[in-house]
């Protein structure tokens, strides 16, 4: 069989059909054309002849070498794989449709309370008042503040973070227009914190850092360039070491918001469309983290705990 030929035809239809991002399309490429390249190894070279019994080995053999959310997501890109085999014609018969999923251990995400996200806040507004004397180091640390700013008062994830451009902000009604996977498209509201970090950035530290290359992007990097995801994550690890809160990465600000939204009344469906979450499953997710929390705060302040 043409692997490679069946795998980029299958590729193409998730890109058309599906909407996926690059990143979900490419990784769903290479978990397929790993498992056709074991199962030929062993003997396997045509589709029609690979039964159940030749994934399971596979997904056994796998096993040894990644951890379970790795199989699971190679599992998941397999089944659909052979789905869409059947589907156009490629294959008479579907050996993935009874592959079952790993089951994962069900772990809370990690976030930050109110005090430390506040101190984390904080502490970036600080940073930036420090830079008055060196006009580029003063540019970094208000976009910095900013984009913590951002991440914590709309949830957002970073990719759709570094994304945005100046037009996706709406300071009238303080809204922002986010494209999220699958180029899905949601309006967030942000806060007035968020607001003012944004303006200071925007008119103060921005025109010092743009270059050519900037276009319309809203965070640009130390070049003038549109910011990389590697550079948000080092600065929410950095900022956080700076303010002493626990090390965390720009998901947990995610998770945060979230969380505080939840703890604070918001309704569980208006926090699944900030998040822009297909399914409420996802969201309810941080129902749990809430009711940890209460639990944690019940055996402090309850005499018969």
């Amino acid at each position: 069989m043409d692997a490679q030929y069946t795998v980029e035809r299958f590729v193409d239809y998730l890109r058309a059909a599906k909407g996926l991002s690059e990143h979900t399309v490419a990784a769903y490429r290479s978990d397929v054309l790993q498992c056709l390249d074991a199962l030929a190894a062993s003997g396997k070279t045509e589709l029609d002849g690979v039964t159940l019994s030749d994934l399971r080995m596979w997904m056994g053999e796998e096993s040894h070498h990644v951890s379970k959310s790795s199989l699971a997501r190679k599992t998941i890109a397999i089944r659909r794989f052979f789905a869409w085999a059947l589907e156009h014609g490629v294959l008479t018969h579907n050996p993935a449709s009874a592959l079952k999923t790993p089951k994962l251990p069900q772990t809370l995400p990690a976030v930050l309370n109110e005090p430390q996200a506040g101190a984390l806040m904080d502490e970036a507004d600080a940073e930036a008042a420090r830079r008055d004397d060196d006009p580029h180091a003063r540019a970094l640390a208000l976009r910095d503040c900013a984009m913590l700013e951002v991440l914590y008062a709309t949830g957002i994830r970073v990719a759709e973070l570094v994304s945005m451009d100046l037009g996706s902000v709406h300071y009238g009604n303080r809204t922002i227009i986010v494209t999220g996977k699958g180029d899905k498209q949601r309006v967030v509201p942000f806060g007035v914190p968020a607001q003012h970090a944004l303006e200071q950035w925007t008119e103060q530290g921005r025109p010092c850092l743009m270059t050519p290359r900037s276009g319309n992007a809203l965070f640009l990097g130390a070049r003038g360039a549109r910011i990389d995801q590697r550079v948000v994550r080092g600065v929410v690890h950095r900022e956080a070491a700076r303010a002493g809160v626990p090390d965390i990465s720009p998901h947990a600000l995610r998770h945060s918001a979230a969380t505080h939204m939840l703890d604070g009344g918001a309704d569980l469906r208006e926090v699944q469309e900030m998040l822009g979450h297909s399914s409420l499953e996802t969201t309810q997710r941080y129902t749990h983290v809430s009711i940890e929390q209460l639990k944690s705060r019940y055996k402090q302040a309850f005499p018969r705990a």
